[in-house]
């Protein structure tokens, strides 16, 4: 059996993120929302899954991601709980459910995990969400940090523009990765920040560090699954590549459909009972 074989095969946990980065190979993380999406995923071997609350985008059609519920979020994971075999399954704690607030921030986290089976929560934030992250991991919920750019906070920030770009709040950065290592964070997520930053704080942290606009010297990279695919159209950071075109395929094999229902071409007599 070869290296990759095996690799495919083993079950991803905390545990064997961690063993990722000690050992040099780099993790790799998509978006799903849905069964189907996250069946072809986990059987393609990737490491990690994020339901995230960019389904409120992608699947909703939302502006931002604040509008996502709790509900919303558990009927996603849920739906991609089942479909998967051998992924980490990490499930973004959506805006409103944690912020401020350490009881119902565990109240979120145990919903969740009761509620979908899956394998961690993801939040936003640094040293203050510290104490919050601390009470879920002492409930035995593993939870990924989320930090630089932070959609949740976008009316804070007022922009999706590249985060830590001067001296202080590039300290903060740094000084906040190693608060959430010292709460407990089995990963964090750094997004949109100069690809030198990133790559300090991997170095400087035992937990792995995932990018997403943060360059390649951190210990994995994350995108989301629509902008990967080319589903979504609109959206094109300089940090996005595409490994396909499907709004193209599905489009035309749609208008081919379209084409054959109006000719009368489909169903054809082996199509038919």
């Amino acid at each position: 059996m070869s290296t990759a074989n095996s690799v495919s095969e083993k079950v991803i946990t905390t545990h064997v993120l961690s063993e990722m980065k000690a050992r040099g190979e780099k993790i790799s993380m998509l978006t799903a929302y849905d069964y189907s999406m996250a069946k072809i995923l986990d059987s393609a071997g990737i490491d990690v899954i994020l339901v995230g609350d960019s389904a409120s985008n992608v699947m909703a059609g939302n502006i931002t991601t604040l509008p996502i519920t709790l509900d919303q979020m558990i009927y996603h994971a849920s739906s991609v709980q089942k479909a998967v075999n051998r992924s980490l399954i990490v499930v973004d704690l959506p805006f409103g459910t944690y912020q401020g607030d350490s009881r119902e921030a565990l109240h979120s986290a145990i919903r969740i995990m009761k509620e979908t089976g899956c394998g961690a929560v993801k939040m936003e934030g640094g040293e203050e969400i510290a104490d919050s992250i601390k009470n879920i991991i002492s409930a035995g919920i593993p939870v990924m940090g989320h930090l630089g750019l932070t959609p949740q906070s976008i009316n804070k920030f007022g922009t999706y523009a590249v985060r830590a770009k001067e001296e202080a709040e590039a300290k903060k950065l740094i000084s906040d990765a190693h608060k959430l290592e010292e709460a407990g964070c089995f990963a964090i997520v750094i997004e949109k920040v100069p690809a030198t930053l990133a790559g300090q704080i991997a170095k400087e942290v035992k937990i792995p560090i995932i990018g997403i606009g943060a360059g390649g010297y951190v210990d994995g990279q994350v995108l989301v699954l629509h902008d990967m695919l080319g589903i979504n159209k609109e959206f094109s950071p300089r940090f996005l590549r595409r490994y396909a075109d499907l709004f193209t395929t599905i489009s035309d094999a749609t208008k081919h459909y379209i084409s054959d229902v109006k000719s009368g071409d489909f169903p054809n007599e082996n199509e038919q009972y």
